[in-house]
């Protein structure tokens, strides 16, 4: 089941930092929110839904499962997505292997090997790099699903502005005491003033999700409404119409460029500490474009404590390998996702095309 939900409102999805009274003041919103954040928006819906005592913690674990175990739930996306003609087009971060030129387009850099006496830290043998200078871009840049495709096939494409899909607003608030509804105050007898971040997409513009696996998800309303991020906002699904996931070449092409198009958790930080895991035959890592880690937590309900944050490779991270042979992904993999954490639920989703010198 494809779903595309637009906001009532704003939204607001915050990243993993702790957000008490008195700690930070300021609560950073995410868009798209992480698949942990959509998962939990799915199977509260779907508890709803199905008439589920939300204080009988054994009857919601025989529904939906437990806050590490997810039963046969799976999940695609969140993605940013716009209703264009009639289709849902998904957006993707733009590839972090690319450069801005001055025609306002972006271009994809090829790897190239590193000469001999040319002194690097880099772990592998190629390097991406750009002999020209490239322009600053202006905001956040994203890729429409063809856009992507041809910029994977090494062309240069326009990209899309973030503020042509979403723009961010910030507000001010006061903490409450619970106890007496009124201005909390902090240690130092001033109000508890906070700001917080929200979300306000553009006309025609949302989340796409794919849901699969829960019991009972088959009764869902075609259409509804469902509470989602911060401050419990609304959020009105439909059936979505955009076109499938693209697949993965089986076999694998002899030189491949993956592009993660969701976070992905790798257990020796940027990298796992063998790719074994994840294809068949032998492959090694030539080059990768890697963007700074993101910080993924939340707060444990069940326990009223915070999670343990992970560090986890940004969705746009590009990574180039050969094949020595033929070589497949796994067929264990859960989702088809390159990931040591997450796969159920949508982190690890890769797309891959053929890297060439041309």
């Amino acid at each position: 089941m494809k779903l595309f939900i637009e906001p009532v409102d704003v939204w607001l999805f915050r990243d993993g930092r702790p957000f008490n009274a008195g700690a930070d003041h300021r609560a950073r919103s995410l868009f798209p929110p992480y698949p942990s954040v959509m998962q939990g928006v799915i199977r509260s819906h779907h508890l709803v839904l199905q008439g589920i005592d939300l204080s009988d913690a054994r009857a919601i674990e025989e529904a939906v499962g437990t806050a590490t175990d997810y039963r046969d739930l799976r999940l695609r996306g969140p993605f940013v997505a716009r209703r264009e003609k009639g289709q849902v087009v998904r957006y993707f971060p733009a590839p972090l292997d690319g450069v801005l030129r001055d025609d306002d387009k972006l271009h994809p850099l090829t790897p190239r090997k590193v000469h001999e006496g040319v002194a690097t830290s880099a772990p592998t043998p190629y390097l991406l790099w750009d002999e020209g200078e490239p322009k600053k871009p202006e905001g956040r840049m994203w890729l429409s699903k063809e856009a992507l495709n041809q910029y994977l096939d090494g062309e240069a494409v326009e990209p899309t502005w973030e503020r042509e899909l979403f723009q961010r607003e910030n507000r001010l608030g006061v903490g409450i005491d619970d106890a007496t509804r009124t201005t909390a105050e902090s240690h130092a007898g001033g109000g508890l003033l906070y700001e917080a971040e929200f979300i306000r997409v553009q006309k025609d513009v949302g989340l796409e999700v794919e849901v699969e696996g829960l019991p009972g998800l088959n009764e869902w309303p075609e259409r509804g409404v469902l509470r989602m991020g911060g401050e419990g906002h609304g959020g009105r699904y439909e059936p979505s119409n955009s076109q499938g996931w693209p697949t993965i070449p089986d076999p694998l092409p002899p030189r491949l460029r993956v592009y993660f198009a969701t976070p992905t958790f790798l257990n020796e930080g940027w990298r796992p500490d063998t790719w074994a895991r994840f294809f068949e035959g032998e492959v090694e890592l030539m080059a990768a474009a890697v963007g700074r880690y993101q910080s993924i937590g939340g707060f444990d309900v069940a326990a009223g404590r915070q999670k343990a944050a992970r560090r986890y490779v940004p969705a746009g991270s590009v990574y180039y390998f050969e094949c020595q042979g033929k070589a497949r992904l796994e067929d264990s993999l859960l989702n088809d996702a390159i990931t040591d954490a997450g796969a159920k639920i949508g982190f690890g989703q890769v797309i891959i095309r053929r890297w060439s010198d041309v």
